[in-house]
């Protein structure tokens, strides 16, 4: 498969919760990167870092990233979106725009950098 095409199904695996399936797309050597403002935030290595940040990042927010255009160039591919949910500590709604940053080699992902309105969701979890 061609890199959008990879990263169009995990955006449908991750609509759908199947991690397991996810974790079938991402390379042993994943690096997951958002900034450290956000309390999920760092950079994480490996399939179990991978799984460290999307664990954290659900003990915060409940919220699915609807893409609404794909950018491919060579092995990277952005996505811009809206990212729509709730904060789990206050049930406090959020609607945020998003660039999300991938590379693919090999056919395995094996970079994911996540861009928010980090202002607007810090208000959001406060």
């Amino acid at each position: 498969m061609e890199p959008e095409e990879i990263i169009r199904q995990g955006y449908a695996l991750y609509a759908e919760r199947n991690f397991p399936a996810i974790f079938e797309l991402l390379a042993e050597n994943v690096t997951v990167w958002q900034t450290s403002e956000l309390p999920w935030g760092g950079e994480y290595s490996g399939r179990n870092g991978a799984g460290e940040f999307f664990t954290k990042l659900a003990q915060f927010t409940a919220a699915t990233p609807e893409p609404m255009a794909f950018v491919p160039a060579g092995k990277h591919v952005a996505v811009y979106g809206k990212l729509r949910g709730k904060t789990t500590a206050t049930d406090a709604e959020f609607d945020l725009d998003f660039v999300h940053l991938w590379q693919v080699t090999d056919g395995k992902i094996d970079r994911f950098e996540a861009f928010i309105d980090t202002p607007a969701m810090m208000l959001a979890l406060a």
